[in-house]
This record gives structure tokens, C-alpha cells and sequence, in this order.
């Protein structure tokens, strides 16, 4: 399918499919801005509310380079497409603006320590006294109830807990993080998934409520049923980059550089061998099934590292995808961001940012062909739309300068 196929009954009159949903995004970080990003990526009007002195995103390095004063790469990606407000939270002026905003908005997300929203008076059961349907998504690192709900909870710590570092890295190596946000992402797109479900159920039945995100229960989740195995004392091995139940499948040096490349089916084994000139093997019962190549998994291994060692990355993955092989280019991320299947998927898209430098910020994922989204504006300047937003609750410009000089905004 060509793209302008794909998008051939678009409409241009909207932001996205929640076009028309307000949220109010009281994050830091990553999880909680995770959570909203998605939610302002789908079209809906993101308020991200940030102390007057601007939330830990904007400091974290690196910084993107162009002019100054620099634009943090973590508050350039995950604030997106988001309006800015400046709101000291914990005074009763904040308290007040918050609740206005509050009783027009259709979702609240936030992902401060538990209880400290209720300590500032704006938690789930004082908002919906002002807005009895509310969806309030709330992330942390353990939940809102349980054992251990008020512990101090990051993203590696989360990683730690859920039994994912254990089994991460390779397979006579130490544990190992991901290199990435991961519990972070998870508990973020869990949170959005919550939102959606809940304004779902709010639009049929006009009932609001509370939706609770632990980054711990993100991590179990998306454990690939790894925690069932845990609670029956099955033991799990540290696999690298290989499979159990796909031989052989692992990293292969090519003559310019490594690929990832497998056999998931038995099918596919028979067609490497005859690529490999081995058709003979294609039917040896050393190798014809799973559980036999299982067995010899260093000679299915050495063929296809003989295999590959012949063979440019080019080659060996125009080959493999002619014969129906799955086979992948090992590429760092200054690679992946040339790539022209990348692009053409608009998987970065140009932005102009808060100091009017340009960057190539990572697109949305999902896309929709009758209500596309795109990345519609770079990530705010700190406090850069406060005016408009307190005018729309009947702020007026003499409030607003009174609300400068206390520092409340």
C-alpha cells in the first residue's frame, strides 16, 4: 500500500481521534509526560503543569543542539504537542486555578510520590467534588495501595522488582538494565490505555474514576508470562540472544557488520539449509525439529555464523527476506535514523523548538487514516501559554500580573 493510499480519506479539521478531550498533566519525568504525550499525540488538548520553576525533564542531558539557551532531548520529546502552564501547586491561589481547570477537563494525569496530591489538596477525591466524572490516572512506582505503596519508586528500580534485570544481558554476563525508560514507557502506555477505558465507560455511563498505575505492575505485566513460571518454581535461564523455542536464532558477524537472524518454524530451518548448501541437513534428524536443534545448538549456530561471515549485511538480509528468513541489520540509532523505511514512516518529523532552533523528534506510533496524527508543535517554553489557559477559566490580564508578582504563576 502506498501512503497517500493510506491516508486518502484524511481529515485536516482535526488534531486527532480524541480531538476534543482536555487533560491536565501533572508529571515529571518520564512515566507520568509518557502517559500524556500519547494522550496530546492522539489530538487532545495536553495542559502540562509545571512549578514556576520548571519540572526535572527540561535539565536532564543532552541538550539538543542549535541555540540557546539549549532544549533538553527528553522534555523535546515527551512534551510535544502539549500547552504549558506555571502553577505553584502547593499554595491555596494554585489550589484554586487547578480546581477551575479541573472542573473542564475530561482527565488528570499525575505521577507524584502517593498521597502528596491529596497533601496538596488536589487529589482524586477533592477533584471529583468539582468534577464528579473525572478520570484520574495516577502512576507510581508501586501503586497506590499495597505494601509497599509509599516507598520512593523509579524506573530501574521497577526493572529491579519485577524481575526483568535477572534475566537481562547476555547469558554468563552480570544482570543489566534496559538501556532504555522501559518501566517508565510501559507504566505511561498503561496509563493511557487506563484513560481511554475510562472515558469509555465515562461516555456510557457518565461514572468517572480512579485509575491506578504501578510501574512494578507495568514490568510483571509485560513479562511475556515469566511471573507465572516464577510463582510455579519453573526455572528460567538467561538467554541472550537467543530463543528456546526458536534454533537457531542469535547475532551473526557479517564481513561489514552483524545482524540478527533465526528459524522460529521448522520450515524455515529446511529452506536455510539448502541456502547454506547443506540440504542434507534439511531433513537430518539432528536438526529437523526444535527439540533436536535444541540439542545442537552449536552446530546450528556455526552454520549460520559460517553463512553470514560470506556475506555482506546487505547481502545476507536482501537473501534471508527473498527466502522468507527473518533477518535484521544490527543498527545503533544514528542508523536507524537514516534509514529511508524509517523516515517514509515518519517516525522523526521536524520540529520547531521553544528556542526556534529545528530538531527531528520521534513521531507517534499509531496511524490513522481518517484521523492522522502528527507531531503538531515542538514542547513549550516554560509557562509559555499561562496567559491563554487562565483566561479561558476568566483569569483576567490584572489577576494574572497580581499572581506573577506572588509567584504563584
Amino acid at each position: 500500500m502506498d501512503k497517500s493510499d493510506f491516508y486518502r480519506e484524511a481529515r485536516q479539521d482535526l488534531s486527532g481521534p480524541l480531538h476534543g478531550v482536555r487533560v491536565l498533566d501533572v508529571t515529571t519525568s518520564w512515566a507520568g509526560p509518557m502517559c500524556a504525550c500519547v494522550l496530546a499525540d492522539l489530538g487532545a488538548d495536553v495542559i502540562k503543569i509545571e512549578a514556576p520553576t520548571g519540572e526535572v525533564a527540561r535539565r536532564m542531558h543532552p541538550f539538543l543542539p542549535g541555540k540557546e539557551p539549549g532544549v533538553s532531548f527528553v522534555h523535546a520529546t515527551v512534551n510535544r504537542n502539549k500547552r504549558n502552564l506555571t502553577l505553584e501547586l502547593r499554595s491555596p491561589e494554585g489550589r484554586d486555578i487547578f480546581m477551575k481547570l479541573a472542573a473542564r477537563a475530561d482527565i488528570i494525569v499525575q505521577n507524584f510520590r502517593p498521597g502528596t496530591m491529596d497533601k496538596w489538596g488536589i487529589g482524586y477525591e477533592a477533584v471529583r467534588n468539582v468534577k464528579p466524572d473525572i478520570i484520574y490516572v495516577s502512576i507510581s512506582g508501586w501503586g497506590q495501595w499495597g505494601p509497599e505503596h509509599d516507598r520512593p519508586g523509579y524506573d530501574p528500580m521497577a526493572q529491579a522488582a519485577s524481575g526483568f534485570i535477572s534475566l537481562n544481558g547476555s547469558a554468563d554476563g552480570p544482570p543489566v538494565k534496559a538501556p532504555t525508560f522501559l518501566g517508565d514507557d510501559l507504566a505511561g502506555l498503561h496509563g493511557a490505555i487506563g484513560a481511554l477505558a475510562a472515558l469509555k465507560h465515562r461516555d456510557q455511563t457518565g461514572e468517572g474514576q480512579h485509575v491506578d498505575v504501578a510501574l512494578l505492575d507495568a514490568m510483571l505485566f509485560q513479562s511475556n508470562g515469566y511471573l507465572t513460571l516464577g510463582a510455579l518454581g519453573i526455572p528460567i535461564r538467561r538467554w541472550g540472544n537467543e530463543f528456546p523455542f526458536a534454533v537457531p536464532t542469535n547475532i551473526y558477524q557479517c564481513r561489514d557488520g552483524r545482524v540478527i537472524a533465526g528459524t522460529l518454524l521448522d520450515s524455515h530451518w529446511k529452506v536455510f539449509a539448502r541456502m547454506a548448501g547443506r540440504p542434507d541437513l534439511a531433513e537430518d534428524p539432528r536438526f529437523a525439529s526444535i527439540q533436536s536443534r535444541d540439542q545442537n545448538r552449536d552446530e546450528c549456530n556455526a552454520l549460520f555464523a559460517r553463512w553470514f561471515s560470506e556475506r555482506t549485511v546487505g547481502e545476507a538480509v536482501a537473501e534471508c527476506t527473498g527466502a522468507g528468513i527473518a533477518c535484521a541489520h544490527v543498527r545503533s540509532y544514528e542508523d536507524a535514523a537514516r534509514d529511508p523505511h524509517v523516515l517514509e514512516r515518519e517516525m522523526l518529523q521536524q520540529v520547531t523548538l521553544e528556542n526556534g532552533s529545528v530538531a527531528p523528534i520521534t513521531g507517534p506510533t499509531a496511524k490513522f487514516s481518517r484521523t492522522p496524527t502528527r507531531i503538531r508543535h515542538g514542547a513549550p517554553g516554560l509557562g509559555a501559554h499561562t496567559e491563554e489557559i487562565l483566561e479561558e477559566i476568566g483569569v483576567d490580564a490584572d489577576a494574572t500580573k497580581r499572581l506573577r508578582e506572588k509567584k504563584i504563576v
